[in-house]
C-alpha cells in the first residue's frame, strides 16, 4: 500500500504547476528553434475550449488533426525533457510551443497529410500513449521523442480518451478497451496507403495493451499483421504478462520485430500491479532470469532492461524517452525497424569496452553494473553471457592473486 500511495503521490506532485490549454497557436518560433510536425487522430471528444482542443471524454468516431510543436533551442533544454510553459502564452526561446493546429477533414484527410510530411524513405512513426495523460501531453510528449531521437519517420499520434486523472485509473483503461477498433483502422488505412513503405507503432504504459490488442485484431480479421508493420515497440508496457502471452501467440506468423523496455524500479507499475492483484506487469520483468528469460528467447523478443538508469524521487516510468543514449537508440535503430544484433546494441558497446580497459576485478564490476542495460536479444546475450564468463574467470585469478597481499594489509 505505501508504494502505490507513494507512486500516486508522484504523479500528483509531477503534474502541479503546469498551466492547462496551450494548445492555442502562437505566431513565430525562436531562432534555433526546431518545429516538429505530426499528424494526430484521436477518439477523444472536441472541447468547445480551443486552447484544451481535445478532452479526457470519448467518442466513437476518428477525429484527425494537423499539429506542428516548436521545441527550444538545444541550448536552452536537456534531451528528454519537455518544457511546458509555466505561463500563458508560451515563450518559444524556452518552452515547447504550438505552432499550427488544423483539423482535416475531406474524403481522406490522411493521405493528404501523408503526401505533404512522408520523409524519402516513406516511414511512419505510431506513437500511442499511456494512462493518465492530457491531449496536450501526448502531443508534447510525441514532439519530444521525435526530435531528440532524430527519428526520421512521419509521426502520427493516436491519442484515446484518458481523463489525465491519477484516480481514473479504471476509466482510462476502458477507455483503451473502447478504441481497439479506432487504432486497428487507423493501423489500416496507414498500410494500406501506396506512398507509405513501413511502419514502427511505439506504445507507452497503457497503451502497450491497446497496440497489442489491435495488432490481435488484424491478425485475426486479416489472417496476418500487414507487412507493411516492421517494427513494435512497447516502452514501460503495463501489461498482464499471461494476457500479453496469448496475445503474442494469437498474433500469428510472421509477426512485426518486438522490443520491450523494462525496468524492475517502475514505480507507476509497480502501483499499477497492486490494483491489478499483485499480477506481474510485462514492463517489471527481469529478462535474464527464468521463466522470463527462456520464454522471451523463445518468442522472438528482443528486452532492453533500464533498472540500472533509474533515479531516486523518480518514478521511472519514462526512461525510454528521458535518457540521451536511449531515446537516440530508439531514433537510430529501432523506430527505423532493424535488429539489435551485437554490433550495435548498448550491451554489445558496454561488455567491449569492459573487455578493453582490463583484465581485472574492475572491469568484472564494469560489466556488472552495466549489465542490466543490455539488449537481451538471443545474438547479443550470447556474446554478454561469453564476455562475463570470461571476465568472472580472470576476476577469480585476480582474486586469488591480491589475497595474500590484502591480509597483509590487514
Amino acid at each position: 500500500m505505501r508504494v502505490l500511495t507513494a507512486a500516486l503521490l508522484c504523479l500528483a506532485l509531477a503534474a502541479c504547476g503546469r498551466p492547462e490549454g496551450v494548445m492555442v497557436p502562437i505566431s513565430g518560433v525562436a531562432p534555433g528553434a526546431s518545429v516538429v510536425d505530426m499528424l494526430v487522430a484521436t477518439t477523444r471528444k472536441p472541447s468547445s475550449d480551443p486552447a484544451i482542443l481535445y478532452t479526457g471524454e470519448r467518442r466513437s468516431s476518428v477525429s484527425m488533426t494537423d499539429i506542428a510543436v516548436s521545441i527550444p533551442p538545444d541550448a536552452a533544454r536537456r534531451v528528454g525533457e519537455v518544457q511546458y510553459p509555466r505561463s500563458l502564452p508560451p515563450n518559444p526561446a524556452t518552452d515547447f510551443a504550438v505552432t499550427r493546429v488544423a483539423e482535416l477533414d475531406g474524403q481522406d484527410p490522411m493521405r493528404g497529410w501523408l503526401k505533404r510530411h512522408l520523409p524519402r524513405n516513406r516511414r511512419v512513426l505510431v506513437f500511442v500513449h499511456g494512462f493518465n495523460v492530457r491531449f496536450e501531453d501526448a502531443v508534447f510528449s510525441l514532439a519530444q521523442i521525435v526530435h531528440d531521437s532524430g527519428a526520421d519517420a512521419a509521426p502520427v499520434l493516436f491519442t484515446w480518451p484518458s481523463r489525465g486523472n491519477i484516480f481514473q485509473y479504471i476509466y482510462d483503461r476502458e477507455s483503451a478497451n473502447a478504441s481497439r477498433d479506432a487504432l486497428e483502422a487507423t493501423l489500416q488505412r496507414l498500410t494500406q496507403d501506396r506512398d507509405v513503405a513501413e511502419v514502427t507503432i511505439m506504445a507507452h504504459s497503457m497503451g502497450s495493451w491497446l497496440v497489442m490488442e489491435a495488432l490481435r485484431q488484424m491478425s485475426i480479421r486479416h489472417g496476418r499483421v500487414p507487412p507493411k508493420i516492421r517494427a513494435t515497440i512497447l516502452a514501460a508496457p503495463d501489461l498482464d504478462v499471461d494476457v500479453f502471452a496469448a496475445q503474442w501467440l494469437e498474433i500469428g506468423k510472421p509477426r512485426p520485430l518486438l522490443t520491450i523496455f523494462t525496468s524492475r524500479e517502475d514505480r507507476a507499475l509497480q502501483a499499477s500491479r497492486r490494483l491489478a492483484g499483485d499480477v506481474q506487469r510485462l514492463g517489471l520483468v527481469d529478462p535474464t532470469v527464468e521463466p522470463y528469460r527462456s520464454q522471451l528467447e523463445a518468442a522472438g523478443v528482443n528486452v532492453i532492461d533500464l533498472t540500472d538508469l533509474s533515479r531516486p524521487g523518480s518514478l521511472n516510468h519514462s526512461k525510454f524517452a528521458e535518457n540521451p543514449e536511449v531515446v537516440q537508440l530508439l531514433g537510430k535503430r529501432l523506430i527505423a525497424g532493424q535488429t539489435l544484433g551485437p554490433d550495435t546494441t548498448i550491451g554489445e558497446r558496454v561488455g567491449s569496452f569492459a573487455m578493453g580497459v582490463g583484465q581485472t576485478v574492475g572491469g568484472v564490476a564494469g560489466v556488472a553494473v552495466s549489465a542490466p542495460l543490455a539488449v537481451v536479444d538471443p545474438s547479443s546475450r550470447r556474446v554478454f553471457d561469453d564476455q562475463v564468463k570470461h571476465l568472472g574467470d580472470v576476476a577469480g585469478d585476480t582474486v586469488e592473486a591480491a589475497t595474500p597481499d590484502l591480509r597483509g594489509r590487514k
